[in-house]
């Protein structure tokens, strides 16, 4: 156990990477252990972990196969959950390789990179939409489902002459998946969405695929990707049909990749200046919803512009999950208790679809107030069936306490 191992790989990496696990949470995979039971004997666990990975006789579990409903009712989207330690032992891979990569990669590469955000990616999206009339609005059909195992570990040799993150890399992507009946599901294709190299993985393909060969066919075609949500912004119609044709095209010499032929689309800008008529005229990219909208500038003035504001569907899961707390049935509990168990969630809607047009924000953030009137209604009986004088209540009490509920800042009673 102490002589000479076949790799070099750093103990300090090793509780480094448990660290960005538990910090990222997350469910116990086949083996059934959290990390708050992989932690009962951490110190040996993370030995044997660092031991097995150091001596190349690490082999990664099955990992657990969890459906999730996508929205709309259109299908289920399958994540793959690995255990605590092979969780840790892919983010070990990860941080070794990342370095590697990173400065390679496009700078319109948004997702899961240090430094970069989502809204970041939203932004420079609104920018080129302002200033070119069309967008392809992209979906690759079963991205994370269909990776070419050969592509992506050619990709991987190309960056790193570490043997052992080859070794592991390939073990993971042909690790089975277990459904919930404890029967297998071999693999040779893809890579399943919720393990911790996937991303990288995703982003290093995706940079051969996609980045670097835009770049290199269409250098004056801008384009912004998050992960597999890509959009391309084109001069004219005639160039977008080009471009598209093009992409499918090499995306299908990258392992047989497909466009969603229905959910990749052709878009036009449509504002007060852009006056045209097409099919579509709208599109999401990251939870935001690209359309005409009348803007007010700070003099009063209004024009109509292409912006991004939350998505319908995006609004309609925030409004499911205000439904779901069921604060109206509370009446146990006080405004602070009320406050201090959904205050995180909402500045986290105010932070990320507020940045944007956020009065769009507004109608489903002001369902909170509703509720919240119901909640003194319940709770008092000098307020049953006084509705005006609980909202009036309610408005009292913003006031006496305006930071009290995060999205009073934002919208009050």
């Amino acid at each position: 156990m102490s002589g000479p191992k076949s790799f070099e790989i750093s103990k300090h990496a090793v509780f480094e990477a448990y660290r960005r696990v538990k910090d990222n949470k997350g469910a116990a995979g086949v083996d059934g252990e959290s990390i708050e039971q992989f932690e009962v004997d951490l110190k040996g666990n993370l030995y044997k972990l660092w031991n097995r990975l150091s001596s190349g006789c690490y082999f990664p579990p099955p990992v657990r196969m969890v459906e999730i409903d996508k929205p709309g009712g259109r299908g289920v989207r399958i994540l793959g959950v690995p255990t605590v330690a092979d969780r840790i032992a892919q983010t070990v891979a990860a941080m070794y390789l990342e370095p590697n990569v990173e400065k390679i990669f496009h700078p319109d590469s948004y997702g899961y990179r240090p430094r970069r955000s989502a809204l970041d990616a939203v932004g420079r999206c609104r920018e080129r939409c302002w200033r070119t009339d069309w967008v392809i609005d992209m979906d690759i059909k079963g991205f994370f489902d269909n990776l070419d195992h050969d592509l992506v570990l050619k990709a991987v040799a190309h960056h790193t002459d570490q043997r052992w993150i080859l070794l592991y890399v390939q073990r993971w992507l042909t690790a089975p998946l277990q459904r919930q009946d404890g029967s297998m599901v071999a693999r040779d294709r893809g890579s399943p969405q919720g393990s911790a190299i996937s991303p990288l993985l995703a982003n290093l393909f995706m940079h051969y695929a996609f980045d670097a060969w835009m770049a290199r066919v269409f250098p004056a075609v801008g384009f912004e990707r998050y992960c597999d949500d890509v959009v391309v912004h084109c001069r004219s119609e005639a160039e977008a049909h080009q471009v598209r044709e093009a992409i499918a095209a090499r995306l299908d010499e990258c392992g047989g990749l497909q466009l969603h032929p229905e959910k990749t689309r052709i878009v036009y800008c449509k504002d007060g200046a852009r006056r045209g008529s097409y099919e579509h005229t709208s599109f999401t990219f990251l939870g935001y919803g690209f359309r005409v909208r009348k803007v007010r500038t700070k003099t009063g003035k209004t024009f109509f512009s292409f912006n991004p504001a939350i998505s319908d569907e995006a609004a309609k899961r925030v409004r499911a999950q205000i439904r779901s707390w069921r604060l109206h049935r509370r009446s146990g509990s006080t405004l602070a208790d009320l406050a201090r168990d959904i205050n995180m969630v909402v500045r986290g809607w105010i932070n990320y679809y507020g940045r944007y047009f956020k009065s769009a924000l507004v109608p489903s953030l002001n369902r909170i107030n509703d509720y919240l009137v119901r909640w003194i209604v319940q709770k008092y009986k000098r307020f049953r069936g006084r509705w005006m004088r609980a909202r009036d209540a309610l408005g009292r009490a913003a006031k006496l306490y305006p930071r009290l509920f995060a999205h009073w800042q934002f919208v009050k009673p």
